[in-house]
């Protein structure tokens, strides 16, 4: 055998023994990558919760749960979190009702009647909402929206829940309309010819084909919505005000869990102080709403999903 081939193959050798230790090194990284987002997750919730138990200790869990009235830097201070819970659902229901009814429409419109030029056109177009910074949001609906809302009604206040609810309905509108898209883009066409050739018009086929097929996407993009909605603390906390109501009046002032994180967080509280560590018991209530959102939406696409 010549040198030239004993050299081929101890190259051969090491190129195989190079291959292996790559494949197996592979997957190695690709776990620690992975684990980056439990470990974070872990470590988030374990900060939390242990902050959580060290407000506990301080302040009654009874009257946190049951309590309405939220008054954190008084000098006698009540801590009912119902009162940022009715803040954040206010602020949550006023967008979704704003926000479902556009962005199905906007999704049946670009999945069902739109051109390929259109969707194409359209679709990048709506997603920019997406990409606008929420503080811009904020201001709009501070000096934009709240004064047009007063021009109809002079009797709400400049802070109120139904501008930032609208707002944050314009913020979720692409979430909603580029899932709902893509669940009822995902519907066979056979389904849609079939409903026509048995003589249904394209709204009847709509409503009675593609939105029943597609319900699980639909559902799921509502409810990640509505998780989003929650969350949301720039716009709330520059239009909605910073005053604890666990009234139903949308005309007035509030505060949501994030507002008040926010109002926290930015120096008005000393640390280690029972308002400080009220911080960390607000932020685990968020945390849990908004983890029941995720498993509903979860639930959802998981009971009505439809394999084709």
């Amino acid at each position: 055998m010549s040198d030239y081939n004993i050299r081929e193959m101890i190259d051969n050798k090491k190129g195989r023994r190079s291959t292996v230790f790559i494949e197996k090194a592979v997957p190695v990284i690709l776990l620690l990558i992975t684990s980056v987002s439990v470990l974070t997750t872990i470590g988030i919730l374990v900060t939390l919760m242990s902050e959580t138990v060290m407000f506990f200790t301080r302040v009654s869990p009874v009257e946190f749960l049951t309590s309405t009235e939220w008054s954190a830097f008084s000098s006698d201070p009540e801590w009912g979190i119902f009162a940022l819970i009715m803040g954040t659902m206010k602020i949550t229901v006023i967008a979704v009702a704003f926000a479902v009814p556009i962005g199905l429409g906007a999704a049946i419109y670009l999945s069902e009647y739109a051109s390929d030029r259109v969707r194409r056109t359209i679709k990048p177009i709506l997603e920019i909402l997406a990409g606008i910074p929420t503080v811009v949001y904020g201001f709009f609906a501070l000096t934009f929206v709240t004064p047009l809302i007063r021009g109809i009604w002079p009797e709400v206040n400049l802070f109120n829940a139904i501008s930032p609810g609208l707002v944050v309905g314009v913020m979720i509108i692409p979430m909603i309309a580029s899932l709902s898209e893509d669940a009822m883009s995902s519907v066979p066409n056979t389904m849609r010819e079939g409903a026509l050739g048995l003589g249904s018009t394209r709204l009847e086929m709509v409503f009675k084909v593609v939105l029943p097929a597609a319900v699980s996407g639909i559902m799921a993009s509502i409810v990640l919505a509505v998780s989003r909605a929650i969350g949301e603390t720039m716009i709330v906390s520059i239009a909605a005000g910073s005053t604890p109501n666990a009234s139903l009046n949308i005309m007035e002032s509030l505060q949501t869990m994030t507002g008040f994180i926010v109002q926290v967080a930015s120096g008005d509280a000393t640390y280690g102080s029972d308002v400080y560590f009220s911080l960390y018991a607000v932020g685990m209530t968020l945390f849990v709403f908004t983890l029941l959102m995720n498993v509903i939406a979860q639930w959802f696409s998981r009971k009505f999903r439809e394999e084709y």
